[in-house]
């Protein structure tokens, strides 16, 4: 069954599965996707075409413009924003740039992710970070500009602040190997 609480605003041709719920004040535009048992918080913004995958959880006041791809499991913390345009103006036409979020990753409050990068597998940006280059899978990153300062686990546990990619990424608390997470065990 899907949830959509009466003050939210769903535009036509707007696709929810199964099992989602849909937060007050929230606002879906057309052609936008929303995957299964996703969880959208109060004033949740979906613009035009946007495809957010299952089991994603948006916090309260979030933005997510055209262009906007969200893979399923992805976390994205209060009052974060996607932008679409590199040089966006009142006037003319806007050229939209896309931008992904990968399997799994999570994005702090109040982050600004700036169109047209990648943020890989798993991996987590920091609240207030302003994202303006990929950022790699399992890849911590913080500060404006983001900076990669480690690496996470599949639970978003630190496990090095080496700057080269550890050999096993597996925190003491979950012991998961990043293979058998992509093998679907996790």
């Amino acid at each position: 069954m899907v949830f959509i609480h009466p003050s939210a605003e769903v535009e036509a041709n707007v696709a929810i599965g199964e099992g989602t719920k849909i937060w007050r004040l929230s606002h879906l535009r057309s052609a936008a996707s929303v995957g299964a048992d996703c969880n959208l918080g109060r004033n949740v913004f979906v613009d035009v075409g946007v495809t957010i995958g299952a089991r994603c959880k948006i916090q309260n006041n979030v933005s997510v413009y055209e262009g906007v791809t969200l893979e399923d499991d992805v976390f994205v913390g209060p009052s974060a924003v996607f932008t679409n345009d590199r040089t966006p103006r009142a006037f003319g036409a806007w050229e939209v740039v896309p931008t992904v979020v990968r399997r799994g990753a999570s994005i702090g409050g109040g982050a600004v992710i700036v169109c047209g990068v990648e943020i890989g597998e798993h991996a987590m940006v920091g609240a207030g970070a302003v994202v303006t280059r990929d950022v790699e899978a399992d890849r911590l990153v913080l500060g404006n500009p983001a900076r990669p300062v480690g690496w996470v686990c599949r639970c978003g546990n630190v496990v090095s602040r080496a700057e080269s990619r550890p050999d096993r990424l597996e925190c003491d608390g979950c012991r998961m190997p990043r293979a058998e997470v992509r093998n679907g065990h996790g």
